[in-house]
């Protein structure tokens, strides 16, 4: 399934691919990324890092991506979310915000509920 999304990727995740690739370079970073039973967009493993990108879609589903990232937040990792707009039209903001997550301490591992 990664790999069918990696092919597939939207235009939006492209654009944040390539600016993680050029923009971020000293990090490595993994897309389409499998985690536990979930596959993220991106993850920077390293830092514990994992980034999402978000349609008008989600915001229906708010409900749904807390229980994803705090299922992820149990494997150590911490979840950041951008919507698509907000990539296209801002991408240097989402990028300081990125470079930001990648400086600050990874979360502690939480417990299972």
């Amino acid at each position: 399934m990664a790999r069918r999304l990696r092919r597939d990727a939207t235009t939006v995740e492209r654009l944040l691919w390539f600016a993680l690739r050029k923009r971020l370079s000293a990090w490595k970073f993994r897309r389409q990324h499998p985690i536990g039973r979930r596959v993220v967009d991106f993850a920077c493993p390293e830092r514990k890092l994992v980034i999402e990108l978000d349609g008008g879609q989600h915001a229906l589903r708010e409900e749904a991506d807390e229980r994803r990232s705090a299922e992820l937040a149990q494997r150590g990792y911490r979840v950041i979310r951008f919507w698509n707009s907000e990539v296209l039209t801002n991408l240097d903001a989402v990028l300081a915000a990125i470079r930001g997550a990648l400086h600050a301490d990874p979360p502690p591992l939480t417990p299972p509920p």
